[in-house]
């Protein structure tokens, strides 16, 4: 992707941020997949990720680590944090994306879910169990004494 031919709509990266990228199209696709690689890979109960072609992904800073988690698909991510970024078909013409790496997550919203068959029974009920925020949590003192060493969600 060339600025001169494409304009970034969504920017992302990992938590320490060595690795950046930017899209240059809002994700046609967006899903979470359940499947035991997805889980494992993501180190969550599911992974959701936005999948755009190759043409309108860029790397922008820094170049990731990448794992082959199985026989057709590559997996990138951070080797410095850690922070998982992508999955990707080999030689296929799209690439998957982390939504969690997006600098705003809330606008890649998922539509779909794929890997039921692994899909953990006490997933579905997550929304109803009781919550907080951050600050509720910690408390405003403790709060206070936190530093993140975490890349701001920008450039």
């Amino acid at each position: 992707m060339t600025e001169s031919n494409h304009k970034t709509v969504l920017t992302g990266g990992c938590q320490c941020g060595a690795i950046r990228f930017a899209v240059s199209k809002v994700p046609p696709k967006v899903s979470i997949c359940h499947c035991r690689m997805c889980q494992k890979a993501s180190g969550a109960p599911f992974a959701s990720l936005a999948d755009i072609e190759h043409e309108h992904f860029t790397w922008t800073r820094g170049k990731p680590a990448s794992f082959q988690s199985s026989s057709i698909a590559e997996r990138d991510f951070c080797s410095s944090c850690g922070t998982p970024l992508t999955y990707r078909l080999i030689g296929g013409p799209r690439i998957e994306i982390m939504t969690g790496a997006f600098d705003r997550p809330d606008l890649v919203i998922p539509t779909r879910q794929y890997g039921t068959e692994s899909r953990l029974g006490w997933v579905v009920g997550i929304a109803n169990l009781p919550s907080q925020t951050t600050q509720q949590n910690y408390g405003p003192e403790k709060m206070a004494t936190i530093v993140s060493h975490q890349h701001p969600d920008h450039d």
